[in-house]
């Protein structure tokens, strides 16, 4: 593998929802789609997994089970519940000794679970009830991470609202929430995050932005925001291979995005020059450029004219001519110096128009305030 292209490891998809496809090839489906027959539920893994609250209180008062102990891939029950939103069934294992943070083989709690689905109501039961909003799995993946994987914006926008999670968290490899959804092209939890002030300029282990991991995929909707969201230093950035988001793209076949990416690049480069110019015009305007004119045609008037070698003997009226003309280049700079120095003042500038307007939105709602209260009386 080139070592520009990303190497994705999701633990959280290799044993969830592997497990989850098996079973429900086996069964039907889990998440409240299909009722849960007798022969699916046999254990309280599985009676939390379908949301069978009869039958997991039957285990556990009846049989004596306990909602402690993993099954045989690991996982516990309460990361069952969480995958299916199953309020009622987590609060009665947590009631009946279930730990919040227990951990499977990949050290994945049920925060992590409830996170794949989006799962809101269990996440604050579960976070309530003492779980670590910041645990970590074997690969760094956080909730933050495992919500921009599944593009469960609502969930990653509730956890850092309301738990302040840390949205801009690098994984083992270095990768924050943005580059994952960035990865697969979760173009409105890239919205959330970049709202969030994510870093864009983050590289990973390999060098990568989250723009090198849209350019890769091939997500032109996701290049597009993050290209029109950034500072536009991104789309110069190589990675430790040495190629750049355009470059990466059209090394992986995604001609859409790559053509896009090379003319935001093209850009770029053909305004900075420009953008100099023009930032150097406005600080210092035209007045070099005026008065350097006007220093000329003065030079000029009376080295060729006035003290030019082959002109004839100097007349009165010739005199009293050149001395009008020097006299009107003396006034010139003077009203020159006043006029580059001082406000006109009939020249409306911005920050003006902004005063006024907002002096004239303030009047008119004490205005509104005053009617009101004359109205109450």
């Amino acid at each position: 593998m080139a070592s520009s292209e990303i190497e994705v490891v999701s633990p959280t998809e290799s044993t969830v929802l592997r497990q989850q496809v098996q079973n429900e090839r086996q069964h039907g489906a889990p998440n409240g789609t299909a009722p849960a027959s007798a022969s699916n539920v046999v254990n309280v893994h599985s009676a939390s997994a379908y949301g069978d609250f009869e039958k997991l209180r039957f285990y556990v008062e009846q049989e004596g089970a306990s909602v402690s102990i993993p099954d045989g891939n690991g996982y516990y029950p309460l990361q069952w519940a969480a995958l299916g939103n199953f309020t009622h069934i987590a609060l009665f294992i947590i009631e009946r000794g279930g730990d919040v943070n227990a951990a499977d083989n990949s050290q994945q709690t049920a925060l992590h679970w409830a996170a794949v689905r989006g799962s809101i109501a269990v996440a604050d039961l579960l976070i309530q009830s003492g779980a670590r909003v910041e645990a970590a799995d074997v690969n760094g993946y956080r909730a933050v991470h495992v919500a921009a994987q599944y593009g469960q914006t609502a969930f990653l926008n509730h956890i850092v609202a309301k738990y302040l999670a840390d949205f801009d968290a690098p994984d083992s490899d270095g990768r924050s929430p943005l580059h994952w959804a960035a990865y697969k092209g979760y173009v409105d939890t890239i919205r959330l995050l970049l709202f969030r002030e994510a870093s864009q300029g983050r590289q990973d282990k390999e060098g990568c932005t989250p723009l090198h991991w849209a350019a890769l995929t091939g997500h032109a909707e996701a290049s597009s925001v993050l290209v029109h969201a950034g500072t536009k230093k991104e789309l110069a950035v190589k990675d430790k291979a040495g190629f750049t988001p355009a470059e990466l793209a059209s090394d992986k076949g995604h001609r859409q995005v790559a053509h896009f990416l090379s003319n935001a690049q093209l850009t770029q480069s053909n305004s900075l020059g420009k953008k100099l110019c023009g930032r150097k015009m406005r600080d210092i305007g035209f007045a070099p450029l005026l008065l350097s004119m006007i220093l000329t045609c003065v030079f000029l008037f009376v080295n060729s004219v006035i003290a030019a070698p082959s002109f004839p003997k100097i007349t009165a009226a010739i005199g009293i001519w050149a001395m009008i003309a020097l006299s009107l280049a003396v006034l010139a700079l003077i009203m020159f110096r006043r006029c580059s120095s001082k406000d006109p003042g009939y020249i409306k500038r911005q920050e003006d128009l902004d005063k006024h307007a907002n002096t004239e939105r303030n009047f008119q709602t004490h205005l509104k305030q005053t009617k009101g209260k004359k109205g109450l009386k």
